[in-house]
């Protein structure tokens, strides 16, 4: 099927305009191109209103008006940021019905220098969860590809709050048009727009207290394990993980370390970076160590980089967070408790919490090395969402790979993967 004979349909996608240019490269490759908005946020950051389709029904009502829309438009291809939010989820059956491909953009499971573009599903859902890493080599017989370094830290993190906050700000003061809108996070609106607020703000004092909080543990001289929290509201720790807040993480990890870990051993708690103090993790801390008794052991990071701690660190324990592709890439021993492309018994560890900061197991790192750039290789796209060089450097690639008849994977498997832009990092 050429690009002349394709139609797109993109439902929401990241906070900021990277939908619209990879919509707007869509249609200068010759395909028709639709974009379904749910609310002000969406509308303001759509420039081409021809386009343009206002979903004003109630969440009840969406998965009638999907399908319809889908055959009304004679829709070939499903375009989505995200694959578990409701108004996705119930768009991806009625597409699968129709034989319809699905696009899925995600974080980078390789962050921050790459996205993450598969077809079908991503995260708990990715075609990645059934593959090994036999399957994998045997991709790679006949690939190479020069290896960046490892990440160190986010490289748009500035943007990405920026975009979040005047998102929410549209939704909260124009979204008239838009009453039945709901949003799929469980909180308000305007408390949405004043958490990023928030966070924006405080950014200076935030970097200041992480700066100080980290140069007391690596001052410290003692042996310690690292907890990689996440977002409770995030779409992996809410569908793929066996938790329902992060307050029952933070139980079980200190029961553990309690139980498990060397006397002279302390744990840190590091934040996510986008952490907005919607969920108690700060207190929930505190409170399960006084009540382990290990209050004088345990330290907590606010958000910020990963390496200057990884660079020291001993283990690190998380739910299913992509940070922990960085603890793999260093050969640091690993586990996990929630489903992640990354789960692989190579590299995360089977044993009991206390075993495991006891005396944890190394992952393979070679069996790593090849898993990581199968990744670069398929899935794995240089570039970002919301800084405007990192959306140039993503359109450059990803719009030729959703035209391609095959996705990232089969294409590898196939012999007909294109080579890849070598990424280059500008510190």
């Amino acid at each position: 099927m050429t690009p002349l004979n394709r139609r797109f349909l993109l439902l929401q996608g990241p906070h900021g305009p990277f939908f619209y240019q990879l919509g707007r490269m869509l249609r200068r490759a010759g395909a028709d191109v639709w974009r379904v908005g749910f609310n002000k946020g969406d509308e303001n950051f759509w420039f081409h209103s021809a386009s343009y389709l206002r979903y004003t029904g109630t969440p009840e009502n969406w998965p009638d008006r999907i399908a319809k829309l889908l055959a009304e438009k004679q829709i070939t291809d499903l375009v989505l940021y995200g694959d578990t939010r409701p108004i996705h989820a119930q768009a991806i059956e009625a597409a699968r019905e129709m034989g319809i491909e699905v696009h899925v953009f995600e974080e980078g499971y390789l962050r921050p220098y790459w996205v993450t573009y598969e077809r079908g599903g991503s995260n708990g859902h990715s075609r990645l969860m059934d593959m090994s890493v036999h399957d994998m080599r045997a991709a790679l017989a006949d690939s190479e590809i020069e290896f960046p370094e490892a990440p160190s830290h986010w490289g748009d993190m500035r943007h990405h709050i920026f975009y979040g906050a005047l998102y929410h700000f549209f939704v909260m003061v124009r979204n008239g048009p838009y009453r039945n809108f709901r949003p799929h996070r469980g909180v308000s609106v305007f408390r949405e727009f004043l958490l990023h607020l928030k966070r924006l703000v405080a950014l200076p004092l935030h970097m200041a207290e992480r700066r100080i909080a980290t140069r007391r543990i690596r001052r410290g001289g003692f042996p310690f394990h690292l907890v990689l929290m996440q977002l409770e509201h995030d779409a992996s720790f809410r569908m793929h993980s066996p938790f329902t807040s992060m307050t029952q993480f933070i139980d079980l990890v200190m029961d553990g370390f309690a139980s498990g870990a060397p006397q002279h051993h302390h744990l840190v708690f590091k934040a996510h970076p986008l952490e907005d103090g919607r969920a108690p993790i700060t207190c929930a801390i505190t409170q399960a160590a006084r009540r382990h008794g290990v209050e004088k052991r345990v330290h907590f990071v606010r958000g910020g980089k990963l390496a200057a701690l990884l660079a020291q660190a001993r283990s690190a324990v998380t739910v299913n967070s992509t940070a922990a592709q960085q603890v793999l890439w260093r050969g640091l021993p690993l586990k996990a408790f929630g489903a992640a492309v990354f789960d692989k018994p190579e590299f995360v560890s089977s044993q009991p919490l206390p075993e495991f900061f006891a005396a944890p197991t190394r992952p393979d790192s070679r069996a790593y090395r090849d898993y990581r750039h199968y990744l670069l290789e398929t899935s794995q796209i240089p570039g970002g969402f919301y800084s405007a060089l990192g959306r140039r450097q993503l359109l450059r690639q990803v719009v030729d790979l959703m035209l391609s008849p095959e996705d990232p994977y089969d294409s590898l498997t196939a012999g007909k993967a294109a080579p890849r832009q070598q990424l280059r990092v500008v510190h």
